[in-house]
């Protein structure tokens, strides 16, 4: 049967994407939904986008966009008073700026276009909600009135994190971002920084960021059973790096 698979945050570890697709034994007719931030903090920012342009041709995609993302536009379109570069540079952007160095302008014109084409968000045929960080609008994300929330909040996944998990959800005080969707993928912040950790659920939500960026590791999930797997530490398959650490 085809699955619905799940991906976190990559910044720029395209061998770790490779090692989880195979290790996921990724087949034809499957969906891979990927939550964002494919860029900033390993060398091969531009090489992820690459492969993952490549694998859209040949694969089921679903590509959310994340606040990276939309830094590395900003960047490649000169739009450069939208960036504290030193921030930016701090939080891997300086890895991909290197990594662009030696990028044709025919290549760097085909990633703003994928950049571009990147979704705020996902629902799926069950009211399944996949996005990059979260929404702040009680009615859902069709009602969201500031779309840089979606990918920069962080409010949904703290209140996921802090809610009381045997609260009756017909309580006034239950949530209201939390009765909208069955379930919730995210990635954004990570679960872990410094150890290998499986996705964490909260409260209906899912946090696929498990550290890639750090010295954690890339996640894959299979939505309906749960199953994951994960790549080796990022941080061994770049070894004379430093990434976001």
């Amino acid at each position: 049967m085809s699955r619905t698979l799940v991906i976190g945050d990559i910044h720029g570890g395209l061998k770790a994407v490779i090692q989880v697709l195979q290790k996921a034994a990724i087949k034809a007719d499957d969906t891979l939904i990927f939550l964002g931030d494919y860029v900033d903090g390993w060398s091969e920012s531009p090489g992820v986008l690459d492969f993952l342009i490549a694998l859209s041709e040949q694969q089921k995609c679903i590509f959310i966009k994340g606040n990276h993302d939309e830094l590395l536009l900003d960047w490649l379109e000169n739009r450069h008073e939208n960036i504290k570069e030193e921030l930016w540079f701090k939080h891997g952007g300086k890895a991909t700026v290197d990594a662009y160095l030696n990028i044709s302008t025919e290549t760097k014109q085909k990633h703003i276009t994928f950049l571009k084409s990147l979704r705020n968000y996902y629902l799926d045929a069950e009211n399944r909600l996949f996005i990059h960080a979260g929404f702040t609008n009680m009615n859902g994300v069709s009602q969201e009135f500031f779309p840089k929330l979606m990918y920069w909040d962080r409010t949904l996944w703290e209140v996921a994190l802090c809610l009381d998990e045997t609260m009756d959800k017909n309580s006034p005080l239950y949530p209201k971002r939390l009765k909208i969707y069955p379930e919730i993928f995210i990635g954004h912040t990570p679960v872990s920084k410094t150890e290998i950790v499986p996705p964490l659920c909260k409260n209906s939500v899912w946090n696929l960021d498990t550290g890639a960026a750090f010295l954690g590791v890339l996640t894959i999930m299979d939505c309906a059973s749960k199953t994951y797997w994960q790549s080796e530490l990022v941080s061994e398959l770049y070894p004379n790096e430093i990434g976001r650490n």
